[in-house]
C-alpha cells in the first residue's frame, strides 16, 4: 500500500499498486503531452523563421542580379551616348574650321574688291570690263563653295551616323554571341574546354589513349594537342593532330578557318598523325561550319573543321572506324600467309621432284655405262664393278630420299597445309 497526501485537504490516504501507477501514468502522461505540445509549437515558430529567411535570401539575391544587370545595361547606354556625343562634337568643330575658312575667303575677296576699286579710278574705262569679268567669277566661285560645303556636311553626317550604325550592330552581335556561347565556355580558353570533356570520359571509354598538347617545335611548328590510341599489343589504331582556335571579343582582325588548315596539315604530317581536326570558334556566323563536322579533304587530305560540341564524337567517329580497318586489316593478312603458306608447299614438292628425277637419271646412266663396260671387255670389270657401285649409291640415295619423304615433313612449318591434311 502506497500512502498519498491531497494537496488541497492535506488529508492522507492510502492506494493499493495498481491504483498507485494508474495515477502515476496519468501525471506521466499528461506532462508528455504538454511537453510534446510546447516542442511542436517552438519547432513550428523556427520552420516559419527559416522560411522566412530563406524567402528574404532569395529576395536579396534576385534583387542584387537585377541591380547587376541594369548595371550593364545603364553602362552600355552610357557608352551609346558619350559616342553619339563625341560624333557630334566632332562633326560641330569641323562645321566651324570650313566656316572659318569661307569667312577668311569672303575678307580675301572683299579686299581684292577693294583693291579692284582703287584700280578703277585710275582707269575706269578699262577697269569696267575686268572688274565685271571677276566679279562674275566670284560669285560663281562663293556658289561652289556653298554646294561644296552643303555635299561635305551631307557626307560627314552620312559619315557618322553610319559608323553609330555599325557600332550599335556590334554591341548587338557580341550581346548574341555571349547569348549562343554555353555557360561552360564562359571563364575558360578552348583548348581547357576541350581538354576537361576529354578527361571526364578517357577513364571509361579512353583506357588506352594519349591525349596532351605537342611540346615537340624540332621541325619548325607545332600543333596544339594529339590523341593517340593503341590496341592490346600495342599497334597503333589511330593519331589525330588537333588545333583550337578561338575569337576573343577583343581580336580586332577577324581570321578564317582556311587560313589554319595549310598550318594543320603540315604538322600532321611531320608528326606523322593519320588525321588532322581544327575545332574552331572562327566565322561565327557561317552555316557551313555551324552544320556539323565540316570535311575539307578535298583541300587536305584527312583533315576536318568542326564546332567544340563535336569534339568527342569526331574522336569517336574517326576511331570506329579505324577499328573496322584493322579488323579488315587482319584478314588479309592471314589471307596473304595462307597463300604464302601453299607457295612453299609447292616449292618444296617440286624441288624434291627435281632432286628426285636428277638422281635417278644420274644412277640410269651409271647403271647403262656399267652394262656396256663388261659386254666389251672383261678387263674393264673392276672399272665396271665401281661403276654400279657408283650406281647403287646413287639408288640407294634416291631410295632413302624416297623412304624419307613424308607427308609430316612436306607440311612441316607449314600451318595451312597441315590443317588441310588433317581435315582430310
Amino acid at each position: 500500500m502506497n500512502e498519498i497526501i491531497c494537496p488541497h485537504c492535506k488529508k492522507a490516504f492510502k492506494i493499493d499498486e495498481a491504483g498507485y501507477g494508474d495515477i502515476l501514468k496519468q501525471v506521466r502522461d499528461h506532462e508528455f503531452e504538454g511537453a510534446l505540445h510546447e516542442r511542436l509549437e517552438v519547432a513550428e515558430k523556427d520552420k516559419a523563421t527559416a522560411i522566412q529567411l530563406a524567402q528574404e535570401k532569395i529576395k536579396n539575391e534576385l534583387q542584387a542580379e537585377s541591380a547587376k544587370k541594369d548595371a550593364q545595361i545603364a553602362q552600355l547606354a552610357a557608352s551609346k551616348q558619350s559616342l553619339a556625343a563625341e560624333l557630334q562634337a566632332k562633326q560641330e568643330s569641323e562645321l566651324q574650321t570650313i566656316k572659318a575658312r569661307k569667312d577668311a575667303e569672303i575678307a580675301q575677296l572683299q579686299a581684292r574688291l577693294a583693291s579692284i576699286e582703287t584700280e578703277k579710278k585710275l582707269a575706269l574705262t578699262e577697269a569696267i570690263n575686268k572688274i565685271e569679268k571677276e566679279r562674275d567669277q566670284l560669285a560663281n566661285d562663293l556658289k561652289t563653295r556653298d554646294t561644296e560645303k552643303q555635299l561635305l556636311e551631307t557626307s560627314l553626317k552620312e559619315k557618322f551616323e553610319s559608323e553609330l550604325r555599325s557600332k550599335d550592330e556590334m554591341i548587338a552581335y557580341y550581346k548574341d554571341m555571349k547569348a549562343k556561347l554555353s555557360t561552360k565556355m564562359v571563364g575558360e580558353t578552348l583548348e581547357q574546354h576541350c581538354e576537361i570533356e576529354f578527361e571526364k570520359l578517357r577513364a571509361t571509354a579512353f583506357t588506352r589513349a594519349e591525349f596532351g598538347k605537342d611540346n615537340d617545335s624540332s621541325t619548325g611548328s607545332k600543333g596544339d594537342y594529339i590523341y593517340r590510341e593503341t590496341d592490346e599489343a600495342g599497334n597503333e589504331i589511330i593519331s589525330i593532330m588537333f588545333e583550337m582556335k578561338n575569337e576573343g571579343d577583343e581580336t580586332a582582325t577577324k581570321k578564317k578557318n582556311d587560313d589554319f588548315l595549310r598550318e594543320l596539315d603540315k604538322d600532321r604530317t611531320e608528326k606523322q598523325c593519320e588525321y588532322g581536326v581544327l575545332v574552331s570558334l572562327l566565322e561565327a556566323d557561317s552555316e557551313l561550319y555551324n552544320t556539323g563536322i565540316v570535311d575539307v579533304s578535298h583541300k587536305y587530305k584527312k583533315v576536318y573543321v568542326i564546332r567544340p560540341q563535336f569534339f568527342i564524337p569526331m574522336i569517336t567517329l574517326l576511331r570506329n572506324a579505324a577499328l573496322n580497318s584493322m579488323q579488315y586489316k587482319s584478314e588479309l593478312a592471314l589471307v596473304k600467309s595462307q597463300n604464302v603458306d601453299v607457295t612453299n608447299f609447292e616449292e618444296q614438292l617440286n624441288d624434291f621432284r627435281d632432286s628426285f628425277g636428277r638422281n635417278y637419271r644420274l644412277a640410269s646412266e651409271k647403271f647403262k655405262t656399267a652394262i656396256d663396260s663388261i659386254d666389251k671387255s672383261i678387263i674393264q670389270l673392276q672399272k665396271t664393278k665401281d661403276n654400279l657401285i657408283r650406281s647403287e649409291d646413287n639408288l640407294r640415295i634416291a631410295n632413302n630420299k624416297a623412304d624419307e619423304l613424308s607427308v609430316k615433313k612436306l607440311t612441316r612449318e607449314n600451318p595451312t597445309m597441315q590443317q588441310k591434311f588433317s581435315d582430310l
